[in-house]
């Protein structure tokens, strides 16, 4: 294979470049890699509400209440619970967060194939063990440590495949990488429909939940090809060499530091950090709660929880079909008009979507038609983060940069999950009506942080990777 114009500076080997079969494998691996990654969040995102409710004592109720008091227990009882889920989303991206800083640096020192070995054996093994927590603090815990996990495969995954495939398909490759992901979401959704995680027995003795989480622990199995058929690429190995035949310079690799000296490298992480908090917080703080919009809807309703779950987990797997399709689009999009263009019509679609979801979900036809839509809109965006990350930072520091753009971010996100919660039991404790549906409609104005972002984000379709 010829080297790309990113690693000799030519433009017209573009012409010459081959794709070859191994182009092919490092796309498949990575993204399998990423694909369980986000089947064990969705997993986690449909088991969350069951789990809180079984680890979480019970109130013992009053030996007479009025059916008022009694529905104003109940709902202080739902608002404990998606409390609880609220704060182990928030500890599983402070951990994501966490792992994307230390494998986003190992990524850059120790090499992208060993760092995508270390991150599936870590998320996969701990998804399994969030099976047998006893109470609360010990899932939280475990939601922590699969973050770690989670926070640095995506990062190794992405330079791995930035670095490896010719410049002229790398937004191609890097766009499919992460549509692609939704297949992971897609059967941790359908799994939920056999394997239902509100069900008390599921299987000799275990909760439904507590079987998926055991279920999650399978793709560690992929880290037999990460090992035997993937190798670092050349360009890692070239820019490895000439820091260690800088001596002194060395320690740059790799280095946060580096990126805040450099005042264009300052300047594109800033960007990143915008753009990836604006994506973060809208998904993960209202989004991925989907779930819960649906039980209080169906709920309202009087529907049993078999039902419930049901509905969640086909709904879910629609939504991510939108998913895929958003990200999908964004891809042709970013590669036709460009990255910038495509970031400002998702984020509008983020803002107007969401706000239209949580307002006007109410049946279980609504969610099969309402969530795709809303799944396309907030998805799309994180097609542009495998694209647009890698491209906005040198090779020496494009593992540290693209895991602080989109893991490091988290640290602020996190506090996202936890805020809703807070909104919805303060308007709870208020009286207010729909208090979850309000709450999320405040809190999807973080979206305009990532069109305000645009105005200093770097247009780079048509460019080599960066050096310096």
């Amino acid at each position: 294979m010829q080297s790309s114009p990113g690693e000799n500076g030519g433009a017209s080997s573009i012409a010459v470049e081959r794709i070859t079969w191994y182009h092919w494998v490092v796309v498949i691996i990575a993204s399998c890699g990423w694909l369980f990654d986000c089947m064990d969040q969705r997993i986690f995102a449909l088991a969350r509400e069951p789990a809180i409710k079984e680890l979480l004592p019970d109130a013992v109720a009053p030996a007479e209440e009025t059916p008022a008091e009694q529905k104003k227990r109940e709902e202080l009882r739902t608002a404990l619970v998606r409390s609880w889920g609220g704060w182990a989303t928030g500890i599983m991206m402070i951990g994501w967060a966490t792992g994307g800083i230390i494998f986003g640096m190992m990524s850059d020192r120790w090499g992208r194939v060993k760092t995508m070995a270390v991150t599936l054996l870590v998320y996969s093994g701990f998804t399994g063990l969030s099976g047998i927590a006893r109470n609360p603090e010990e899932f939280l815990i475990y939601r922590f440590l699969v973050g770690l996990g989670v926070g640095g495969m995506f990062g190794a995954a992405t330079t791995l495949v930035a670095e490896s495939v010719p410049s002229h398909v790398r937004a191609i490759a890097l766009g499919s990488l992460q549509a692609l992901s939704a297949g992971g979401n897609i059967i941790g959704s359908l799994m939920s429909t056999y394997i239902q995680p509100g069900q008390a027995e599921f299987f000799h003795g275990f909760s439904g939940w507590r079987v998926l989480f055991f279920v999650g622990i399978l793709p560690a199995l992929l880290v037999i090809p990460i090992m035997f058929v993937l190798r670092e690429p050349e360009r890692w190995r070239l820019a490895k060499q000439k820091a260690r035949e800088a001596g002194g310079e060395a320690q740059r690799v790799g280095s946060i530091p580096e990126l805040f000296r450099h005042p264009v490298w300052r300047r594109n992480l800033l960007v990143g950090v915008c753009l990836g908090l604006a994506g973060m917080a809208g998904l993960w703080g209202i989004g991925f709660f989907s779930p819960e919009l649906i039980t209080g809807a169906l709920k309202a309703q009087g529907e049993p929880q078999s039902v419930i779950d049901m509905v969640r987990g086909r709904a879910t797997a629609l939504q991510d079909v939108g998913s895929f399709l958003g990200m999908v689009v964004f891809t042709i999009v970013a590669t036709s008009l460009g990255r910038r263009p495509a970031f400002f019509g998702a984020f509008i679609l983020c803002l107007v979507m969401t706000i239209y979801v949580f307002n006007n979900l109410k049946t279980s036809t609504d969610a099969y038609w309402m969530l795709p839509m809303m799944g396309f809109a907030q998805l799309s965006v994180f097609g542009g983060y495998s694209i647009y990350f890698p491209e906005i930072f040198p090779t020496r520091l494009r593992g540290t940069g693209v895991g602080f753009c989109y893991n490091t971010v988290r640290y602020l996100a996190a506090g996202f999950p936890p805020m809703l919660m807070y909104l919805n039991t303060m308007m709870v404790n208020q009286g207010v009506e729909e208090p979850f549906r309000k709450a999320a409609t405040y809190l999807s104005a973080i979206f305009a942080l990532g069109l305000v972002a645009l105005i200093w984000a770097p247009e780079t379709k048509g460019q080599p990777l960066p050096e310096d």
